[in-house]
């Protein structure tokens, strides 16, 4: 089901077609220096990763992970989505792009979409990300976005820290007849 389409993506949730996809990415050089190793390393873990803990977002929290595509020729690129991690007081957005996608801009076009989204149609007031230190790409990206950074933060049953930043939902005056204007 595609849930979001910008100028040159298509996002669309996730389905148990795309193991062979997530094996790939869970497993880049990038994505298990920055986010982490989730022991994904068959196509049966990939299947048992998606069923766990990709597609019940979708219903728990009408909202999740998304595979980006390239609008004209539906090659698979990476993710990008919100979620409510343990630990986080409000949804936060996450992206990972297949290495051969990245200096495209393509993260920041999926993540712009997926912020949008979050605060249009689920109506959120408030939306986090976390980033490691180290991470110099997302944390550019982040504050492109126009987050900006508040603490460094835990998450439970992990050592590392991480930089927590956030956004809050652009502010509207509703005028006559449901016309806004951003203030």
């Amino acid at each position: 089901m595609i849930i979001l389409k910008t100028e040159r993506l298509l996002l669309r949730r996730m389905t148990l077609d795309d193991d062979d996809f997530i094996l790939e990415l869970l497993n880049g050089p990038k994505w298990i220096k920055y986010i982490g190793s989730r022991d994904v390393d068959t196509l049966e873990k990939a299947r048992a990763y998606l069923e766990k803990r990709v597609l019940p977002n979708y219903e728990a929290l009408g909202f999740g992970f998304y595979i980006i595509e390239g609008l004209d020729d539906q090659v698979r690129m990476g993710n990008c989505g919100l979620t409510l991690r343990e630990g986080m007081e409000h949804p936060d957005i996450g992206y990972s792009l297949l290495e051969q996608f990245e200096g495209q801009g393509y993260a920041y076009e999926a993540a712009e979409a997926a912020l949008k989204y979050g605060f249009e149609i689920h109506k959120l007031d408030h939306i986090e990300a976390i980033v490691t230190n180290d991470n110099q790409r997302s944390l550019h990206l982040l504050k492109k976005l126009g987050m900006h950074y508040k603490k460094m933060i835990n998450l439970p049953d992990d050592d590392e820290e991480l930089l927590l930043f956030g956004i809050d939902a652009p502010k509207t005056h509703i005028f006559h007849e449901g016309v806004k204007q951003e203030l």
